[in-house]
C-alpha cells in the first residue's frame, strides 16, 4: 500500500511478472498506474484522497504536515483496512506513516505485517532536518511530533521493517530498533530505459576530452533536505567553468535561494523522459542531507554517470572511491567544489572513471528487487509455520 507512487509501482509490476498475486492500493488514478505496466484489475485506488492531498499541499505547502497530515494519513489507512477486510492475504507491504490502522485491523489474522521506510529512522531524519533548519536560518518541513509518534508505533506493530540502504539500517539500530526486525532491500532501475549504451559513454568521454564545460546533473527535489544550500554554493562557485542542471520540484522555502543560483532549473519530468536527460550529463551531483536510497542514484548509476554524493543515502552501498564516484561529507560544499575542480583539471582521469563506472556496473533491475522481496517473505512465512 502506498500513498502516492515512490518506488511501489515499479516493484508491483515486477512482482506481478514473477507470478505473485498482488493488489496495489494507491491514491493515483488507474490510467496513470497502467503506464507503469500494472493492469487495472490489480489496482484499488482512492482518487479522492489523492486529489485532496495534492490540493492541500498546493494550498498550504509544508504547513499541511502539522494541520492536515493526521486526517489524511488516518483516512488512507482506514480506507485500506476496509478494502482489504474481505481479501485473503499472506502479507502486507505498506509504507510508513499510513500503516497503523491497517496493521491493527489485521492483527487477528495470520498475515505478515511489514512497513517500508523510504528514509532513515524518523527520529534520525527529524534531528538532521532540525539541524539543517538551524543552519539555514529558516523553518524546515520536517516530521511533526504526531508523525514521529505514529511511525514509532508502526515500527513496533510491524513484523518486519524494510529499509533501502545501510545508512537507513544503521539509523534504526542507533534508535534502538531490534536488528532482527530490519531488512535492507536496495532499489533498482529500469535497465532497458536507463542503462547507458556504448555510444552514450563514447559521446560523454568525447565531450570531456574536448574540454567542453562539464555538465553536472542533479535530479530529485530542490529543497534544504536535499542539500539545496550546498548545491547553490557549489554551482555559484563553479559558474562559467561548468554547467549545472537541476531537474525536479522546487520547495517553497527555497524560492529565494533559487533566484540566486547559477543553475538551469527544469520542472519535474515524467520518469519516461529522464533517460535522455541523464545521457546529456557528465557527472551526477547529490549533496543530500538525508535520504533512504533515492531512486535517482540507481538511475544515474545505470546511466554510467560518476556520482558525487554524501554518505547519508545509498552512496556508500553503490560507490567505490575513484572508480565510479566519490562520497563527500554532508554540509561541506567545499569538498564537492574541490572534487569537481579535480574532475575539470584531470580530464583523462575523469574519462577513466566514466569508463570504469560503465564497465564495472553491476546491473540491478526491479526484477532482482522483487526476487529478494519474495525470498524474504517466503523465509518469514516458512519460519512462522514451522
Amino acid at each position: 500500500m502506498v500513498q502516492g507512487r515512490f518506488h511501489a509501482f515499479d516493484l508491483t509490476r515486477e512482482l506481478i511478472r514473477q507470478g505473485v498475486e498482488v493488489t496495489l492500493l494507491t491514491n493515483y488514478p488507474k490510467y496513470v498506474v497502467e503506464k507503469f505496466g500494472i493492469p487495472r484489475g490489480k489496482v484499488i485506488n482512492c482518487v479522492s484522497h489523492g486529489v485532496v492531498s495534492r490540493l492541500t499541499e498546493r494550498a498550504c505547502g509544508g504547513r499541511s504536515n502539522s494541520v492536515f497530515e493526521p486526517f489524511l494519513h488516518r483516512w488512507f489507512s482506514k480506507w485500506a483496512a476496509r478494502k482489504l477486510s474481505s481479501i485473503e492475504l499472506d502479507a502486507l507491504h505498506s509504507f510508513s506513516g499510513i500503516s497503523e490502522e491497517l496493521m491493527l485491523s489485521v492483527s487477528h489474522r495470520p498475515i505478515v505485517k511489514s512497513v517500508v521506510r523510504g528514509s532513515a529512522h524518523i527520529r534520525t531524519q527529524a534531528r538532521l532536518l532540525e539541524d539543517e533548519g538551524a543552519r539555514c536560518g529558516q523553518p524546515m518541513d520536517r516530521p511533526s511530533a504526531w508523525r514521529v509518534a505514529r511511525e514509532e508505533r508502526e515500527y513496533k506493530i510491524a513484523d518486519m521493517i524494510f529499509v533501502l540502504s545501510s545508512f537507513a539500517d544503521r539509523s534504526f539500530a542507533a534508535e534502538g530498533v531490534p536488528p532482527s526486525k530490519i531488512r535492507t532491500v536496495p532499489l533498482g532501475s529500469e535497465l532497458s530505459r536507463f542503462c547507458a549504451s556504448q555510444d552514450d559513454i563514447e559521446r560523454r568521454c568525447a565531450r570531456i576530452q574536448a574540454g567542453e564545460p562539464l555538465r553536472v546533473l542533479t535530479v530529485g527535489s530542490f529543497s534544504f533536505r536535499k542539500g539545496a544550500l550546498d548545491l547553490v554554493e557549489i554551482a555559484n562557485s563553479l559558474h562559467g567553468r561548468m554547467k549545472f542542471r537541476m531537474v525536479g520540484d522546487v520547495a517553497r522555502n527555497v524560492l529565494d535561494l533559487k533566484t540566486s543560483a547559477k543553475i538551469e532549473f527544469m520542472p519535474r519530468q515524467p520518469q519516461f523522459s529522464l533517460p535522455s536527460i541523464y545521457r546529456e550529463a557528465d557527472l551526477f551531483l547529490f549533496p543530500t542531507i538525508e535520504d533512504g536510497y533515492a531512486v535517482v542514484l540507481a538511475q544515474a548509476q545505470a546511466a554510467g554517470l560518476p556520482i558525487l554524493a554524501t554518505p547519508n543515502c545509498a552512496a556508500p552501498d553503490i560507490l567505490n572511491e575513484n572508480e565510479n564516484g566519490w562520497i563527500l561529507p554532508i554540509r561541506n560544499p567545499q569538498a564537492f567544489i574541490d572534487r569537481l575542480k579535480w574532475c575539470d583539471a584531470n580530464r583523462a582521469s575523469l574519462v577513466r572513471v566514466v569508463r570504469s563506472a560503465s564497465e564495472n556496473y553491476q546491473p540491478r533491475d526491479w526484477a532482482q528487487v522483487a526476487t529478494e522481496l519474495i525470498s524474504t517473505y517466503e523465509h518469514w512465512i516458512s519460519k512462522d509455520r514451522v
